[in-house]
C-alpha cells in the first residue's frame, strides 16, 4: 500500500479488512461493508499480478455493489443537482465513480498485514445506519464510521467519516463547489476526470 496523507487515506478508506467476526454478519449494513472489504482485500492480494488496469477492472463491480454512487454525487453537487440535465447528472456520476475506483486501485495495490476491526453493533441515524470500525496497521489505529442507507432493499455506503467527524461528502462538496459555480457541470466533470487521470500516471 502506497504512503499517503491521512485525509487522502480517509477519503479512500472504506478499505482493507480481514475476515470479520461471525456476529458482524447479522446486520445487513455490516454485510455490505464486509463484502466490500472482502473484494478489496482479494484485489490487494493479487495487486502486483493484476497491475493497475487489472485492479481497476476488478474493483469496478465491487465499488458499484457497495456504494450509492448516484446519491453521493447528488449530495456533493448540492441543491443545483435538480437543475442539471440528465446527461450532466449521468456524466458527473460516471466521473465520480471512475475517480473512486481508480483511487482504490492506485492506492491499495498490495497487502501488508493491515486489518479492519468492525463493530457488529450498528447505530441508527434516522433511516440510515452507522457502521463503526477501526483500521489497524503496524503503526497506527484509525477509527472510521460509515453511513449506509437502504436502496431498493440493499444497504449502500453513502459517506465515510475519519475519526467519526470528517465527512468525505462534505469535503468533496467544498473542494468542487467553486468549479461547479464558475463552470457548471462540464467544468466539474473535467476537473474530476483530470484528477483521476493524474492518479493513473
Amino acid at each position: 500500500m502506497k504512503t499517503m496523507t491521512l485525509f487522502r487515506f480517509a477519503a479512500l478508506a472504506v478499505a482493507l479488512t480481514m475476515a470479520a467476526p461471525a456476529a458482524a454478519q447479522t446486520d445487513p449494513a455490516v454485510q455490505t461493508v464486509q463484502s466490500f472489504y472482502d473484494g478489496l482485500m482479494d484485489t490487494m492480494k493479487q495487486g502486483k499480478a493484476l497491475g493497475l488496469n487489472g485492479r481497476i477492472a476488478k474493483m469496478t463491480p465491487v465499488v458499484e455493489q457497495a456504494y450509492d454512487l448516484g446519491d453521493m454525487t447528488r449530495i456533493i453537487v448540492g441543491p443545483g443537482w435538480a437543475g442539471l440535465s440528465a446527461s450532466d447528472q449521468q456524466g458527473l456520476t460516471k466521473a465520480f465513480e471512475r475517480m473512486t475506483v481508480v483511487s482504490y486501485a492506485k492506492n491499495f495495490d498490495s497487502y501488508g498485514g493491515e486489518k479492519f476491526v468492525v463493530d457488529p453493533a450498528v447505530q441508527p441515524r434516522g433511516a440510515d445506519k452507522i457502521v463503526q470500525s477501526k483500521l489497524v496497521t503496524s503503526g497506527q489505529t484509525v477509527p472510521f464510521n460509515y453511513r449506509l442507507r437502504e436502496v431498493g432493499g440493499s444497504w449502500k455506503i453513502l459517506d465515510v467519516y475519519l475519526n467519526g467527524t470528517i465527512s468525505e461528502l462534505a469535503t468533496r462538496r467544498s473542494d468542487f463547489g467553486a468549479t461547479l459555480a464558475s463552470g457548471g457541470a462540464p467544468a466539474l466533470i473535467k476537473k474530476i476526470n483530470d484528477l483521476t487521470d493524474s492518479l493513473m500516471k
